[in-house]
């Protein structure tokens, strides 16, 4: 927005008294140093008073109460609040006068030394004070309702400004990756980056986002997973890699979907999917005991989950069984018998014909809300399943696992298929699909069937959804929340 256009009264003040300062040299400084936080002198055993150190501390002015000669006020910086007090007579009536012209918002630097008010709380007594940047526009005093919800996401900086527990939510998620980070380089593996552009699109059914690389005169699509390059370093010899970044899906926006979401995907060479099944186990317990300063157990949705091993594993097969009336004596394998079961409990079948899709959707509707501790999810379709390996006892299903929590999956891994013969044929198919009109279906990867044709090792790879896993630590109900930036739709006067 330019000066001046459209702006508010009190914008129109701040904006004048901006240009009041430029007049009198006000040009932004650069050469702040603070010596201490907030947090540092709240909490730390500092000497107090006149003849104690002086501290320098800078932060936004979030509370001002002014009393004719005397002010106290508030400053926020990057660990929380803390008091300051100024008297006319200890800066003098000029530098005074220009305090009294700050506003709340503004951004400044506190020099002085601590002592302790008669009602205990830990105090700045300035011995100067020095604006940094001018807050043009007015801090909301609060947020409610559900527009303000949109412009707490659309206007994140003032958010993180306004609500500190906002500020608590995304050092938690922060310390969150610390901790996977940690556990993962503890286990043996190596972090890498792969590239964001690819050429083809492939390691999950997933409709990508589709770009143009001017200089190699190419169409691009931004990655749908990490699978493929951390598998050809795999082959590479690089045996126990992850990658924790961004991905990007062309899909629709939920509670628990946005169209790029953070995954932490890792795979280890000569281990398979149950070998994978225990060390998520154990990574996500020890995780939720880090956060929650010991407990296996959290509340999510007003719902207390335990994250204390062993978890429950049941194979996608027999927990549709367990809601369908008669399951026990139905045979789930004939499609016929899914076809049944769907008229019966009213779900619709997008691809009837496909025995794996049928019972995955069905599958979806009727088992997966209801999951809520942490349930492994074993033996998945093969048809829905192409990079995976194929049981060998039954080829209609894959070694394969998901993690379904309070409803939610949080993680998908499977033992790797390493056969490049059975791989090309499968993106074969999918290829087909593709054809046919299913958008979300993968690329042939020559590159990557290259690679199994040198040789992949028997592995186990696993992804987790790092923002589902966030929401579930911080009990927050929405992706969005967990979100510095999400996506939103685009409002009409253009702004994001």
């Amino acid at each position: 927005m330019e000066e001046g256009a459209g702006r508010s009264e009190q914008e129109e003040i701040r904006f004048a008294k901006l240009e009041a300062l430029r007049q009198e040299g006000f040009s932004y400084p650069n050469d702040a140093k603070p010596t201490a936080t907030s947090r540092e002198l709240l909490e730390g055993d500092r000497e107090e008073g006149e003849e104690a150190d002086r501290h320098t501390v800078c932060g936004r002015i979030v509370q001002i109460r002014q009393m004719g000669k005397a002010s106290f006020f508030h400053l926020l910086d990057r660990e929380g609040r803390l008091q300051c007090y100024i008297r006319k007579n200890d800066v003098g009536e000029e530098l005074y006068e220009r305090f009294k012209r700050f506003d709340v918002g503004d951004i400044v630097e506190v020099r002085g030394f601590l002592f302790t008010t008669r009602t205990g709380e830990k105090t700045v007594h300035s011995e100067g004070i020095r604006l940094l940047s001018k807050c043009l526009i007015p801090l909301p005093e609060k947020w409610h309702g559900l527009t303000d919800v949109e412009a707490r996401y659309r206007h994140r900086y003032v958010d993180l400004i306004a609500n500190p527990d906002v500020r608590t939510l995304f050092q938690k998620r922060a310390q969150i990756i610390r901790a996977l980070r940690a556990f993962l380089d503890g286990h043996g593996y190596l972090e890498v980056e792969t590239p964001v552009l690819t050429a083809t699109s492939g390691g999950a059914e997933a409709r990508p986002f589709m770009t143009h690389y001017n200089a190699l005169h190419a169409d691009m699509s931004l990655r749908i997973a990490l699978e493929l390059p951390l598998k050809k370093l795999v082959v590479g010899g690089l045996e126990r890699v992850y990658e924790i970044s961004r991905v990007f899906r062309n899909e629709g926006l939920s509670k628990k979907h946005n169209p790029e979401f953070t995954m932490l995907e890792f795979y280890g060479a000569y281990t398979t999917f149950e070998d994978q099944m225990d060390f998520v186990e154990e990574m996500l317990e020890s995780l939720v005991k880090e956060v929650t300063g010991g407990s296996s157990t959290l509340t999510f949705a007003g719902e207390e989950i335990s994250f204390a091993r062993p978890w429950k594993r049941i194979s996608m097969t027999d927990s549709l069984r367990d809601k369908i009336q008669n399951g026990e004596s139905r045979d789930l394998s004939s499609l016929e018998v899914l076809h049944e079961v769907a008229k019966e409990q009213r779900v619709s079948l997008s691809e009837p014909e496909d025995w794996g899709r049928c019972l995955e959707e069905l599958w979806g509707e009727l088992v997966e809300p209801s999951l809520r501790e942490p349930t492994f999810i074993t033996h998945h379709p093969f048809s829905i399943s192409p990079l995976a390996r194929k049981n060998d006892d039954n080829p209609l299903i894959v070694d394969r696992f998901e993690l379904i929590v309070a409803g939610m999956e949080l993680s998908n891994a499977f033992s790797e298929l390493n056969d490049p013969i059975d791989q090309r044929e499968r993106f074969e198919a999918q290829v087909e699909r593709k054809a046919a009109g299913k958008e979300e279906a993968s690329d042939m990867d020559h590159d990557y069937v290259r690679a199994l044709e040198y040789g992949l090792p028997p592995t186990g790879g696993v992804g987790v959804g790092i923002d589902r896993l966030v929401m579930l630590l911080t009990d927050s109900p929405t992706i969005r929340d967990v979100l510095l930036f999400p996506q939103l739709r685009v409002r009409e006067d253009g702004n994001e």
